[in-house]
């Protein structure tokens, strides 16, 4: 027999900033690897330790391959095989039921389980919105810091990631991309051989801050008090670039009147860090030239996470590090797409166009899902469809999320290629392909491309891509808009407005044969401004929040729950507890690939000498961990990689495949950010004992 071997150009689909170009190998039809494009420019032939393994989560004897209905208890997990025809039927007449009396009743739950488009917010949003749901606040990662960004910048737009080889000094701010952003992490390597100084700011001695030349360990939810007493610093010592800030910033005046209330001694206390690292830190910042920060997605976690983001943004500014193409900032290059919103969602096919539908946070599940609806909050809850998401395992405060889900009148419908912990009390759950067996297009926010991805082989089973699924319950709504046969190649096409500039005259034909194409942006996007705020300038004051009724100036925040913000409750729970990714796990998309998980092992609580000392916890024993929201337990790990006051536990669990049953959001909390509506996963204080 012949083997027919070829290679597919396709593109990571997972919540990750490197959205890497893959190469796909099939042989008779079935994908036997998985590669980085070595000509990306900065996939570079190399993938993370999850996405090399692809093909093992697509052919995972687990894999859901055929539609089924619940037979069992909700939470159960007892499902029998049905027909897909008999499941589009019932789905359909349950939700024609529902919206017959409140389509505001029905509410969509989603997230970045895929980044793409196509399988994202295009066919799926559409359904939606014609049948007159409520709308999901997409909030649970990075809305906190796309606000901040957005007030500052005017999106989420920073540097090319490739120009960080030519720093001199790189701040990596609330980032572990050892863990997150591998890529970057190769960049950073390449420049710290060329001289660079890379300093982590991290509460957690991680695998990265281990491998800086310095780690500054302040205390969760101080990040923004860090930012300003720099910029007392640089104020106060001239260490500014005038002409820059005269040029290409707004409300320096004010910015500095604010920063003077930022003394390295006050931002001491308040970071649980030293003056004098506050100092050197501003004046390297400063000298360094040019000098560039990485900052993520971990510090914003907290009660100020929006305005801690902004005050990070303004100081590149400062400085005039945006001037040299290795200078300035990343934290997200979404922005930089063109993407077209109205075409891929279609908001006018609303029942009543104009009406803005009622907004349910998808961070506060637990508590929309236990209310009993009433005229501020809008209909009860009746209706959920689960797509690229596992909410029970990853949204917050876990208990009201499991008990809002375990609702026996509760419909709910789950997308999924697993059994996962939420599909778990779902009423049917439908197979869904995998990145190897569908089309998409994708954006990404850790570079500056735009990705094509191709199907490499046939789905499995009876599995249809999330467009599909929507696209064939539309037609069994009996809806008859031409929109809803979209193919998933005219919602790609449909997706990016091709004739903007930035797309260089590319079309969504050679992107699929090519695979990737460069934004056309200049290497310094901001050396002469043209920022995408109203004033097209860096805006360390903003009208824009004055008028949403928001400070508009950087300012730090206190926490919710910290040893000074809240002594009362500090006094029963004084450790504060943060949750970042485990190295293996990527939110809760592999924990059930097997060799990914043996490798993490089980769950672990990192605690300092001294937290565990006077607890009676050894290296090695069993954990309990608790607040008033729960408890869940872990395998200790006496280290100093945890600073004192804190505990660190590598995350996130499906609760069914930890031994207790339970994951870090036992502990966490609903709250939200100041900006953004975010969650606040990072604030959050427990105690800790001899399990």
């Amino acid at each position: 027999m012949t083997s027919n071997v070829h290679v597919v150009r396709a593109a990571c689909p997972h919540d990750c900033p490197d959205t890497c170009a893959l190469h796909v190998t099939v042989e008779n039809g079935v994908a036997i690897k998985v590669q980085g494009d070595p000509d990306h420019p900065t996939t570079k032939g190399v993938l993370c330790t999850k996405v090399s393994r692809y093909t093992e989560r697509t052919y995972h004897p687990d894999r859901l391959l055929h539609p089924l209905k619940r037979v069992g208890p909700k939470g159960a997990g007892k499902f029998v095989q049905v027909s897909w025809d008999q499941a589009l039927d019932e789905i359909a007449a349950r939700l024609t039921e529902i919206a017959a009396r409140d389509p505001e009743a029905i509410l969509p739950y989603s997230y970045a389980g895929t980044m793409g488009f196509v399988q994202g917010e295009t066919m799926a949003a559409r359904f939606f919105n014609k049948l007159g749901a409520s709308d999901l606040d997409r909030t649970i990662c990075a809305s906190a810091g796309a606000a901040g960004l957005r007030y500052t910048y005017g999106a989420g737009v920073g540097m090319h990631v490739e120009h960080f080889v030519d720093s001199k000094l790189i701040l990596i701010w609330g980032s572990n991309p050892i863990t997150s952003s591998v890529h970057f992490w190769a960049i950073a390597q390449e420049a710290k051989r060329r001289g660079a100084k890379l300093i982590a700011i991290d509460p957690y001695r991680s695998l990265t801050a281990e491998k800086c030349h310095q780690h500054i360990a302040l205390l969760p939810g101080t990040d923004a008090a860090l930012a300003l007493g720099m910029m007392h610093v640089l104020i106060a010592e001239d260490l500014v670039d005038h002409e820059y800030i005269a040029q290409h910033t707004v409300g320096y005046a004010q910015l500095k009147e604010r920063a003077q209330r930022y003394t390295p001694a006050r931002v001491a206390e308040i970071c649980g860090i030293s003056e004098e690292t506050v100092i050197t830190l501003a004046r390297e910042y400063a000298s360094a030239k040019p000098a560039s920060i990485r900052l993520n997605y971990g510090m914003q976690r907290a009660k100020g996470g929006g305005q801690a983001t902004r005050a990070v943004a303004c100081l590149p500014a400062l400085i005039g590090a945006w001037r040299d193409p290795a200078g300035g900032m990343l934290m997200s290059t979404s922005g930089f797409a063109p993407v077209d919103g109205l075409a891929q969602t279609r908001p006018d096919l609303r029942p009543v166009p104009d009406k803005v539908p009622r907004l349910v946070n998808m961070s506060a599940i637990g508590d929309a899902l236990c209310h009993p609806g009433d005229a501020s909050f809008g209909p009860k809850i009746e209706a959920l469809v689960v797509y690229n998401s596992n909410p029970v395992a990853v949204a917050p405060e876990s208990s009201k999320v499991a008990s809002g889900f375990g609702r026996e009148d509760l419909f709910t419908v789950v997308l999924e290629h697993f059994q996962t912990d939420t599909a778990d009390y779902a009423d049917f759950v439908l197979p869904a392909t995998t990145q190897l067996e569908h089309l998409d297009i994708h954006k990404a926010y850790g570079h500056t491309y735009l990705l094509a991805n191709n199907p490499a082989i046939a789905p499995l089973g009876e599995t249809k891509p999330n467009s599909e699924i929507f696209r064939v319950l539309a037609q069994r709504m009996g809806w008859q808009e031409p929109c809803f046969l979209d193919s998933d190649d005219q919602l790609a096409e449909q997706s990016i407005r091709w004739a903007d500039p930035r797309m260089a005259g590319t079309d969504w034909e050679t992107l699929k044969r090519d695979g990737w194409v460069r934004y056309d942006l200049p290497e310094a996007p901001f050396a002469n401004g043209g920022f995408f705020t109203p004033s097209g300038k860096c805006e360390f004051y903003s009208e824009r929040m004055v008028q949403e009724g928001f400070d508009p100036l950087p300012d730090w925040v206190p926490p919710y729950e910290s040893v000074a913000s809240n002594p009362k409750l500090a006094a029963r729970y004084p450790l504060a507890m943060i949750s970042p990714p485990a190295r293996n796990f990527l939110n809760s998309s592999f924990v059930n690939v097997d060799s990914l998980r043996s490798s993490v092992g089980e769950p672990t609580l990192d605690i300092h000498p001294a937290d565990a000392a006077p607890r009676g916890i050894a290296d090695g024993a069993g954990v309990r961990i608790f607040n008033d929201r729960g408890t869940l337990n872990a395998k200790a790990r006496v280290t100093e990689k945890a600073r004192e006051g804190v505990v660190v536990g590598l995350s996130i669990w499906w609760k069914k495949l930890a031994p207790d049953g339970k994951n870090a959001n036992e502990v966490t909390s609903q709250q939200l950010t100041d900006l953004g509506r975010a969650p606040t996963f990072y604030d959050c204080l427990v105690d800790v004992a001899p399990a």
